[in-house]
């Protein structure tokens, strides 16, 4: 068990003076709707009102380097520094507490505060009982990125069913979804968690290979985290003490560049908005025996192997017509570790997002899989994670071998995708 500290760290003058601009910036009121949005996230909003509802209550915080302010200022730093408010345990999702890490990630203690960083991608992917000794209250403020694969989203109805367990409120400082609130699209997927039955999965501290799949969702659910919390809680029986604290100024329809807020990546191979936008569609190829651009300057905007036919594969994508998309051969040389083509050249497909309010990136990558299969049938695989992340365990037969168009593909999944959106209404803050 690692210790906690106590409050004997004093902010550097640059980080004191970041701190305070944070809790003026929280204090200015939003205007309607200005060419210029300033989105202010729920960090913001709770230290506008001087935190009231963490007086009193010893502070988990599960966060990473996306919980900040509008202002910059790691929630962190606020909540640590905020008179009244004692923060005494950290907990990092996957790629840790500052979001460089593509590994399994131990317990550690923060550098800056000296507080235990309890690892929740680790031994164990949900807080256990010993991470909660002395935590009254778990606050959740991560960035999300609007994909239901994106493991963030689980490790949030993970440490919500711990803190049902443990009796304990949890509260969620809401942030944007980046991609916009308003397109629902792709298969809605079976859990990989056991149904929660009395607030209890079959096994408590199972769970780690779940979290791209913790609920039935769709593959891009059009939600804000806070709203997911809020639909995890009833629809599928966890029953936490939930508090949600709202942005303030953000609107269904806006991308993230639509914000005011600054983009800080979310993990180390999710660089941009675009990325993010194409994510649901074509990051599921990562689970194929391609390589998506990881250790490249452009991840997630780039498909290939050295075996692949470039320009085979393009001349077959043209005659597609996939609307709000363009693709291009290129060439490049994956560099991450783990990758089976590191430091090969790679002839490939690079990928642009043209006009993201016509594009379907679900539908997009349908049809990019089905373009690669169609020129490398004995080439080009997937593994068992591949029906995980899309959500449907017929879709590579369907695609590859059966020739259903991607079209065909997107109307199996319209009435359980219908019957979702109507779900999720009662749910929506915004």
């Amino acid at each position: 068990m690692i210790t906690t500290s106590t409050k004997t760290i004093s902010p550097g003058p640059a980080r004191l003076f970041l701190i305070v601009l944070s809790l003026l910036v929280a204090c200015v009121p939003v205007q309607g709707a200005a060419a210029v949005h300033q989105v202010l996230p729920g960090i913001d909003v709770l230290a506008g009102q001087k935190f009231a509802i963490l007086r009193g209550k010893r502070i988990g915080l599960i966060t990473n380097q996306t919980g900040r302010t509008a202002a910059g200022v790691s929630t962190i730093d606020l909540l640590f520094h905020a008179p009244g408010v004692n923060l005494t345990a950290l907990f990092s999702p996957e790629h840790g507490i500052r979001g460089e890490a593509d590994d399994k990630l131990a317990s550690s203690v923060d550098s800056t505060t000296g507080l235990p960083i309890f690892s929740l991608y680790g031994t164990s992917c949900r807080p256990l009982p010993d991470m909660l000794r002395g935590v009254d209250m778990l606050v959740f403020d991560i960035q999300n990125i609007g994909t239901r694969f994106y493991t963030y989203i689980g490790t949030l109805s993970l440490a919500m069913q711990a803190a049902q367990r443990a009796g304990i409120p949890f509260v969620v400082l809401d942030r944007p979804n980046p991609i916009d609130g308003v397109d629902v699209q792709g298969a809605v997927s079976l859990p990989l968690l056991p149904k929660i039955s009395a607030h209890r999965t079959t096994k408590p501290d199972s769970g780690c290979g779940a979290l791209t799949s913790i609920h039935p969702l769709p593959t891009r659910h059009g939600m804000t985290v806070g709203e997911l919390a809020r639909l995890f809680n009833k629809e599928y029986g966890i029953g936490c003490t939930l508090t949600v604290v709202p942005m303030r100024g953000w609107e269904r329809d806006m991308y993230f560049d639509e914000t005011g807020l600054v983009w800080v990546n979310p993990s180390p191979n999710m660089r941009n908005m675009t990325e993010a936008l194409l994510y649901p569609g074509l990051g599921v190829l990562e689970t194929t025996n391609l390589s998506v651009g990881r250790g490249t300057e452009h991840p997630f905007e780039m498909y290939g192997a050295p075996w692949l036919d470039a320009d085979a594969v393009m001349g077959n994508l043209k005659l597609r017509a996939i609307p709000g998309i363009a693709f291009k051969p290129c060439t490049f040389v994956p560099t991450s570790a783990g990758n089976p083509y590191r430091g090969k050249i790679c002839n490939g497909i690079c990928v642009a997002a043209m006009d993201r309010d016509q594009l379907n990136p679900i539908q997009a990558g349908l049809h990019l899989i089905q373009a690669i299969a169609e020129v490398h049938p004995d080439r080009f695989r997937a593994d068992a994670g591949f029906a995980v992340e899309v959500g449907d365990s017929d879709v590579w037969e369907l695609l590859t071998q059966e020739g259903e168009s991607p079209a065909e593909v997107e109307e199996r999944w319209d009435a359980p995708l219908k019957r979702f959106i109507s779900m999720r209404e009662k749910y929506l803050l915004y």
